[in-house]
């Protein structure tokens, strides 16, 4: 083999190495706490509408967001609780609230 090809052959398998190296590959889920204020319950579509400061692990500003849940994590809950909650972003970027109790 002579020293051109050989420098082709190395120069390619780097960018091979290089380009594979600089893919992320996302998270399936992530998961995140926070706290905040029930702003809206919606039983019948499972979804809540919380106003929440930031949750760094799910890289969410503060705002105001709705989430699905599942309706018997709503019991005892109304408009205007504090609660403190955790949340999953699932790997179609939905929000699901898996954990949630007042303050």
């Amino acid at each position: 083999m002579n020293w051109a090809r050989f420098k082709k052959i190395l120069l390619s398998l780097c960018m091979v190495c290089f380009t594979l190296g600089a893919v992320s590959v996302p998270a399936w889920a992530q998961e995140g706490s926070g706290t905040g204020e029930v702003r809206r319950l919606d039983p019948a579509n499972k979804k809540i509408t919380i106003k929440h400061g930031a949750i760094s692990e799910l890289d969410l500003p503060a705002m105001t967001l709705v989430y699905l849940i599942d309706p018997p994590l709503m019991q005892g809950l109304a408009p205007g609780d504090t609660v403190r909650f955790t949340a999953r972003r699932s790997e179609g970027g939905e929000y699901i609230i898996i954990h949630i109790r007042k303050r």
